[in-house]
């Protein structure tokens, strides 16, 4: 394998492994921290490829990484597997059939992005041993990134501080690099307990507990008025406090998700939505316990590796769709909106566009999308301690919103497989030069000093903050 093309052509080799992964991830859709059979297939499928494996990494029963070479740099590839609740849909369906009410569903493509990576990474590791080229590619299985931050909790234990390149993917709409950033964001847990009484003959002994959770709702809601127009509050009742409401509710549970786009910012943020929930407290009679979930940074971009990837997706070039996959493609769109498909041309500063169903193109370079990104992802603080790069995939309908059922409908289809073999060759071919180039290597990390580096790195985490398994699974 001497040059890109040999890497593409054993990517597709490889590629029916991979896709058999991504398909029984999808069929064991479990949520962040709980992910243990997805985490027990990725490791099977690590070892079957000969990885050295190392599980239960950072005290993250769910988390695995596989490594192969030896010295020289280290390159790793980011995957992650776990589902997102309430969001069960059959494959292939293109109208809402959830399998199980209320049971989880890949709405992210989680199942594809793990599996898309171990396969660059398996093509990698065998690309290094024919080549006798001394490097070691590191496969990261993240569980948790949604709401887990799994990844920042692998920082902080040291796991990335001898990686010299991080490469990542997501499955989405269109294949380009993904060059916008993220929002630093905070899951923090209010617990509130008060008293219980008889609603009707002795509220006044009752000290309600779901009053102050609804208060501080009322309090965030003011205070919205009052933050930076891209800062994101965002909450949801854990624990109402029972569903008799002849009972005063003794105790009540709410979580807040807090996004700004930086961490300082957020951390203040994170500090003013506290005081409004001791207010609620004190409004009440009640007390509250704060507990940090997760926390992630803000994502830290990286030119050259971002120019490096550019040209081996354009000397790749668009995935090739069938009609049969344009023609699902089109089924699912009949379920959303012209709003919904303008969305994604607009997001990549492109003006909008009607008769496509798939991105079969490639976004013109001198395009330029909107830097600044309202989600968050906990990729982000491996950004801060390693230069990292990262494409978005062709996998679905245009139009499909993340964190739907729509998006889960189309996990297995034949579409979502080819955007997710396509990116893998693209993955691969930038590893192979980053192997290489010594020299982009040296510019990549000058890059990230120039704007952060580990010295200037400040995780959220609380000192002594541990993975909140227990909390997860709530």
């Amino acid at each position: 394998m001497k040059n890109a093309r040999d890497i593409w052509d054993h990517v597709e080799s490889k590629q029916q492994a991979f896709i058999a992964l991504a398909d029984t991830v999808w069929g064991t859709p479990e949520t962040c921290y709980m992910e243990a059979r997805s985490a027990a297939a990725h490791e099977a499928a690590l070892r079957e490829q000969g990885f050295t494996v190392t599980t239960n990494v950072a005290g993250m029963p769910t988390a695995v990484i596989g490594e192969a070479g030896q010295g020289g740099p280290v390159i790793a590839i980011l995957g992650e597997f776990d589902a997102l609740p309430g969001l069960s849909q059959e494959a292939g369906v293109a109208t809402h059939t959830p399998i199980q009410t209320g049971a989880n569903g890949h709405g992210c493509g989680h199942n594809l992005l793990g599996s898309g990576s171990m396969l660059a990474a398996t093509a990698i590791k065998d690309w290094l041993a024919a080549s006798k080229l001394a490097g070691r590619v590191r496969y990261y299985g993240c569980p948790a990134e949604e709401g887990g931050g799994a990844k920042a909790f692998m920082v902080k234990a040291g796991l990335f501080d001898d990686v010299d390149i991080a490469i990542s993917w997501h499955p989405g709409i269109f294949a380009n690099v993904t060059r916008r950033s993220s929002l630093a964001n905070t899951r923090v847990d209010f617990t509130f307990t008060g008293q219980a009484a008889h609603a009707a003959s002795a509220p006044h002994l009752g000290r309600s507990a779901l009053d102050a959770v609804e208060l501080t709702s009322v309090g965030c809601n003011y205070l919205r008025e009052h933050i930076p127009a891209d800062s994101r509050l965002h909450y949801a009742y854990l624990d109402a406090g029972g569903i008799a409401p002849n009972v005063v509710q003794a105790s009540a549970k709410v979580r807040y998700s807090v996004r700004s786009r930086t961490v300082d910012e957020m951390i203040d943020l994170v500090q003013r939505v506290t005081k409004v929930a001791e207010g609620a407290a004190m409004m009440t009679g009640t007390s509250v316990q704060t507990e940090i979930i997760s926390s992630v940074a803000n994502m830290i971009p990286n030119l050259p590796l971002e120019n490096a990837m550019q040209d081996a997706l354009e000397e790749l070039g668009a995935p090739l769709f069938s009609a049969a996959d344009e023609a699902f493609a089109r089924q699912i769109q009949q379920s959303l909106t012209d709003q919904h498909i303008a969305f994604d041309y607009t997001r990549h500063g492109m003006a909008p566009e009607t008769g496509r169903a798939l991105g079969d193109f490639l976004i013109p370079r001198e395009i330029e999308a909107p830097r600044a990104g309202v989600a968050s992802t906990d990729v982000a603080d491996v950004t801060w301690v390693v230069p990292t790069v990262q494409l978005d995939g062709a996998n679905f309908a245009i139009g499909t919103p993340f964190h739907s059922w729509q998006l889960v409908a189309q996990g297995k289809s034949e579409a979502a497989h080819k955007g997710m073999v396509h990116a893998a060759k693209v993955m691969a071919a930038t590893a192979q030069r980053l192997f290489i180039d010594q020299e982009l290597r040296a510019e990549a990390k000058a890059a990230l000093e120039a704007i952060a580096g580990r010295s200037r790195y400040r995780s959220a985490l609380p000192d002594g903050a541990l993975p909140p398994i227990a909390a997860m699974s709530q």
